[in-house]
Formats: C-alpha cells, sequence, structure tokens
C-alpha cells in the first residue's frame, strides 16, 4: 500500500504553496479526483466518512467543492444507508478495527451496497488490518483504491492546525499517580501532528523544551517530560515515513518546535485586545459561529442568522489581527466611503434621486446585488464592534486590562489588584479569577499558604473558582505548598528591591494602541531560532541536522532571563501616523495571499495543551516579518472560559511534609 502517487510537497514546483492550500488540495484532487479514472469517470459517487474525517473535510472544504468533484451524496459510516449498486463509493475513514469491519460488511457478499470502493485512510493503517481487507476476495475485485491518506489534523486557519485533543490538559497534566491516559493521549497525538508533515512533505528539524529539575535530588515527573515523549512519538512516525511514503525527504526541510502550556501561563487569560480575540472572549460564539438578528422579511419579526467569521469575508480577514479601537474606526471609514462612493447606497440613505438620470438608475438596479452583499457584510462587522465596544465600556475592561498588562511588565503590584477589588465591586466572577491568575504566574510567592486564601476571599470567588487557581499554579510547575530548608533564612543580599516582571519591554517595538503591549512568550522564543540565540541546553534537538540541511543552525545556550527590569511607558490611545503595523490601510486585502515564493522554509511550532488567538497573530505577524511560513499547531485552541473550564478538571495532589519519610 503506498500513498498517491502524486508529489503534494509545497517545494515541488514553481509556486510555493500554503499549509491550509496543500492539505485542502490533497482532499480534493489526490482523493476525491483520483476516483474519477477508467470506468469511473461517469459513475455517480457517494463520499462516507466517519466522526473525525467528516470534521477534518468540514474543516478543509464546503459541500460545493466536494460536488465539483463528482460527489453527490455524503453518508455517515456508521448510519443505515441505502443500497446505491450502481454508484461508487469513496470510503474516507480512520484505520480502526471497527471502521475497517464496517467497510467490508458494505462491500462484501452478492450484493454490496456500492458497484466499486475507493478507500483512503486518514493516517497508517495496520499490517493486520490490511490482510483482513485482503482476506476478502469478493472485496478486492471491487477495489478501485487502498491508499493512506495521512492526513489526520484540524486546520483551523491558513496557518493553524489542531489535533483535537480536547482533554489534554485533564489528561497530561491532571492525576500525577495515573499515567495512562496520558501516553496514550500523546500517542494520538503524535500520530496526528505527524501526519502534517506527511501532507506537506516536509521532513523536520525536531527540537522540544527540555524537563528542568530544581537539583540533582528532584525527581522528573511525567509532566516536565511532556514534550520529550511527544518529540519521540513524532520522531517515531518520521522515520517510518521515510522508508514507507515516496518522494518524502530525506534530509530536514523545516524546523519543529515543541513546547505545551506551562511555557506561558499568562496568554490563556490575559484580555486581548484584537477585533478576532474579542470576538471569541466576549461574543457567545461557538467556534467561528456568530449569531445576530437581522429584519424579517416583509415587515416580519427578527429572525435570527448565522454567520461564519472565517478566511473568506475578507473585511474579517482585514481586520482580526486589528486593535478592536483600530477596527472600530476602519469598519466606520469603510462605512462611510462606501455610502459616499455607491449610487444605491446614496439613494438607501437619502440623496436627492430626482437629479438621476435613467442611465443612473439602470446602472444603480444592475449594482443592487453586489451593493446587498456588500453592505451586508460591512453592517454585520459594524453590530460586531459596536457589541464589543459596549460590553467593554459597561464591564470597565479598559481599567482592568490595564492593570493586567501592569502586572505583567511589573508596574503594578498586588496591592493595586486589593485596591482594584476595594473599588470595583461589580466586576465578574471571571475576570477577578483572570486577574488573579495573572497575580499568581507574577507573584507565585504571594499564594503560598494563607496569603492565597486571604487574595480569593477577597475576590468573593466561589468555592469551586478557588480550587481553580492552585491547578493554575500546579500547570506552571509550581508547587501549591512551597517547602524549602532555605526559606527559613531571611538573608537579602540586593538591597534594593526587584521588579517583578513576567514580560520585558520589546526594544524597537513601538507601542500603537493602549492596552496593546502585551505579547506571548512564543514571540520571543521564534525571534531566537531564527537568529541562532534558542538554547541547545534548553531546546535540545532530537536529531542533528544533516549537512545539507539549509536551515537555522544550533547554538549553545543564552542567557534568558524572564524577569528583567523593564521600563515604564506611557501608552496612548490615539492612531500614530504613518502606522507600519500592516493595518494602515486597505492594502491588507490585496496583499492577504502572501508571495509565498519568496519565503524560507518553514517554522512549525506545537503547543500542547492549547494555543490561544494571541499566539496565532504572531504566528501570522512573524510570518510576514521573518519571511518564512509559521505554522502553529495545538491540541486545542481555547479562549479564555474555555480554559478555565479546563482546569478545572485537573486533578492537583498536594504533597505536604508527612508525606516525605527521611
Amino acid at each position: 500500500m503506498s500513498m498517491s502517487d502524486s508529489d503534494s510537497s509545497s517545494y515541488a514546483g514553481a509556486d510555493y504553496k500554503s499549509f491550509k492550500q496543500i492539505s485542502r488540495e490533497r482532499l480534493l484532487h489526490e482523493m476525491l479526483r483520483s476516483a474519477k479514472t477508467g470506468d469511473s469517470k461517469s459513475t455517480l459517487k457517494v463520499l462516507i466518512m466517519d466522526k473525525l474525517t467528516v470534521k477534518i473535510m468540514s474543516h478543509l472544504c464546503k459541500m460545493t467543492d466536494i460536488n465539483g468533484e463528482g460527489v453527490s451524496l455524503g453518508e455517515d459510516l456508521y448510519k443505515q444507508r441505502q443500497p446505491l449498486p450502481t454508484w461508487d463509493a469513496i470510503y474516507f475513514i480512520q484505520p480502526t478495527r471497527e471502521n475497517v469491519i464496517m467497510f467490508l460488511s458494505d462491500m462484501s457478499g452478492r450484493t454490496p451496497l456500492y458497484r466499486k470502493a475507493f478507500v483512503f485512510f486518514s493516517s497508517a493503517i495496520s499490517k493486520e488490518l490490511v490482510m483482513d481487507i485482503k482476506k476478502d476476495m469478493e472485496v478486492l475485485t471491487r477495489l478501485g483504491a487502498l491508499r493512506e491518506m495521512n492526513l489526520e489534523y484540524f486546520p483551523i486557519d491558513s496557518q493553524g492546525f489542531i489535533t483535537n485533543n480536547e482533554r489534554a490538559l485533564e489528561e497530561l497534566f491532571g492525576d500525577e499517580e495515573n499515567n495512562h491516559k496520558g501516553v496514550t493521549c500523546l500517542n494520538v497525538m503524535a500520530k496526528r501532528i505527524a501526519t502534517v508533515f506527511a501532507s506537506l512533505r516536509e521532513f523536520p528539524s525536531v527540537r522540544f523544551r527540555a524537563a528542568k529539575s530544581l537539583d540533582a535530588t528532584t525527581m522528573t515527573t511525567f509532566q516536565d517530560l511532556i514534550p520529550t515523549k511527544l518529540a519521540a512519538g513524532i520522531w517515531d512516525c518520521l522515520v517510518k515515513y521515510k522508508k514507507s511514503i515516496p518522494n518524502f525527504p530525506q534530509t530536514e526541510t523545516c524546523e519543529l518546535l515543541i513546547l505545551d502550556r506551562s511555557i506561558d501561563q499568562i496568554a490563556p487569560v490575559i484580555h486581548e485586545w484584537t477585533y478576532d480575540a474579542m470576538c471569541h472572549d466576549l461574543l457567545n460564539m461557538e467556534g467561528n459561529k456568530y449569531v445576530h438578528e437581522v429584519p424579517g422579511k416583509s415587515g416580519g419579526p427578527a429572525e435570527r442568522k448565522e454567520v461564519l467569521l472565517e478566511d473568506h469575508d475578507p473585511v474579517w480577514l482585514e481586520l482580526r489581527h486589528a486593535h478592536i479601537a483600530d477596527a472600530s474606526e476602519r469598519l466606520h471609514e469603510k462605512m462611510t466611503n462606501f455610502i459616499s462612493k455607491n449610487k444605491a447606497a446614496q439613494i438607501q440613505h437619502g440623496s436627492n434621486s430626482s437629479e438621476m438620470s435613467t442611465r443612473d438608475i439602470q446602472t444603480i438596479v444592475q449594482a443592487l446585488p453586489q451593493y446587498s452583499e456588500q453592505i451586508d457584510k460591512l453592517s454585520l462587522h459594524v453590530e460586531i464592534a459596536g457589541k464589543i465596544n459596549r460590553i467593554i465600556r459597561e464591564s470597565g475592561l479598559r481599567e482592568l486590562g490595564q492593570l493586567e498588562q501592569d502586572l505583567v511588565f511589573g508596574d503594578a503590584t498586588t496591592k493595586d489588584v486589593i485596591k482594584f477589588f476595594t473599588m470595583k465591586e461589580d466586576i465578574t466572577h471571571e475576570n477577578k479569577l483572570r486577574l488573579l491568575m495573572i497575580l499568581a504566574s507574577v507573584y507565585p510567592e504571594k499564594f503560598e499558604g494563607e496569603k492565597g486564601q486571604n487574595l480569593m476571599r477577597l475576590a468573593k470567588l466561589t468555592e469551586e473558582d478557588m480550587n481553580i487557581v492552585p491547578n493554575f499554579r500546579m500547570l506552571g510547575g509550581q508547587p501549591v505548598t512551597k517547602k524549602s530548608l532555605t526559606a527559613a533564612f531571611g538573608l537579602k543580599f540586593d538591597i534594593h528591591k526587584k521588579k517583578h516582571a513576567a514580560r520585558k519591554e520589546r526594544p524597537g517595538e513601538e507601542e500603537k494602541w493602549q492596552l496593546s503591549r502585551f505579547y506571548p512568550i512564543i514571540e520571543e522564543l521564534l525571534e531566537k531560532l531564527m537568529k541562532n540565540e534558542l538554547s541547545k541546553e534548553d531546546y535540545p534537538c532530537l536529531n542533528d541536522p544533516s549537512p545539507s540541511y539549509q536551515g537555522s543552525p544550533f547554538s549553545g545556550p543564552v542567557n534568558q532571563n524572564p524577569h528583567s527590569m523593564r521600563s515604564r511607558r506611557t501608552p496612548t490611545w490615539a492612531r500614530p501616523q504613518g502606522s507600519e503595523d500592516g493595518y494602515s490601510s486597505d492594502s491588507v486585502l490585496r496583499h492577504a495571499s502572501s508571495d509565498f515564493r519568496r519565503m524560507g522554509q518553514r517554522i512549525f511550532l506545537f503547543i500542547v495543551g492549547g494555543a490561544t488567538r494571541s499566539e496565532l497573530r504572531v504566528c501570522h505577524k512573524l510570518t510576514e516579518k521573518l519571511k518564512r511560513e509559521i505554522i502553529l499547531g495545538s491540541s486545542s485552541i481555547d479562549d479564555p472560559s474555555q480554559f478555565i473550564t479546563k482546569l478545572k478538571t485537573i486533578t492537583t495532589h498536594e504533597i505536604s511534609l508527612d508525606d516525605i519519610q527521611i
């Protein structure tokens, strides 16, 4: 068995195709179109999928795309299906025993459900299951194809994918005494990540965050080794691909960096002020689905309408990574310009129609359908931005956001948080919790023993919420109860009190909008990777790159101090002149499709335990800046409320002195 003979490598042709383009074309061309051969060219076709593969397909293709490749019907493998003996069936399924049994029952015997079957597995199938298929001679005569697609990931963005391990936090960072679920989770994750490289025909140099031991007597835990174990699992799959997949590279073509959620605890809970992040944080969205009310037909009651905020919407594509204040201003400008330049819009908004000629009226009538579509899109985003700004105002989020960022950059202390809780009693429980989680990340010592309990009581957190903060600290490797022999000594050799900070100011990064100082840790790591400054000790490479590899060489350790002093700057809410942030004009739309032909080799970053929208934004930003396509992968992408909900599932085990035998 083999994959398709077609080479889907982005380096094979003259044009460099993006990650999502290649993934989509593999499904449409390499899988669906390949079934249109020989006597199957004109035969009606049904596409049969399981629960996982239907999700993969829906992330990459629309039904119109699938229909365009000659597929007339989509079916669920596990639902009762009508026999279609004159049709051909295309199976896109996982290589599980249950799925193979279902397929064999469909196609065996005197009266199979379909004329011919083209079978594509989402990942590698075992030899035992292949033998089960080959044993049935009736099925073999009806087989049009039997291939491994090796495509078992879920693109959520043009530069992002998830492995759909929604319970990764619980299974990997939960019960330390039972790692069975964690091992299974990592195995599934490794297999799915590896299929990304199979699809793109990329062979990475694999780097990962090394386990950090406090000293020689400290035992390394399962959680400490998560990136190490995942790297080993991916490597095992890649070694097999080198032998089994045609045209798979034999030397390194890209870089992969594996991290886990403990690398940056602040990014999942801090308020991110971009349009995309605010939509998902403040509005009740299901994934990318936004529901709003539109006027009813013929003056009837308002109707609920669902829209998807995705790449096909040019307004969303342009504004999603812009600061919410910037997005709001630009939407206002767009609406004003549209009305001033569009004659149909002028009629709608009361311009003098009596002065118009017959030709003008004819032009307006012809433009009405296009006008309606454009005004609907603009109106939708004006409505969304207005709703977000209203929530920001009514919830006092600007003041809260300023305190969050001041804490992160060392410009605020526990006293400021206490003062805020005292003066702002109407703040929501979730926002109080998020603020305390940021405080716990910057000032972990303030949450030892009763001190932490008192802070949470002051915030009037519920008992359930109070349990989340210890889980949050455990995720970052902080013991809930810190016991140290040296803690009894109060000697301090630095008479000047150092400033606590979880981030340092970025040199050369001019602040364009208030509350835009914060950046995820991965921004620093990716830039260091590009500059060959990423510590080989802290981020070792599993496979030493071949001499022919043209990517970043690996340098020795560098001094990395996460608690640096930083200067305080006064942010402004005003738009600067001549902004160079890529959002200064409508030119973004003209450059939405980057010229990948001039890009360097790809960088893949994978975060175990969930990624954030701010981290996805950074990958887009650095792709443009560094001229290398950066692809972010994770077990899931989580908005703050989702991340907090998942933290509740982690079971912490507090160690007391009584547990320690000397």
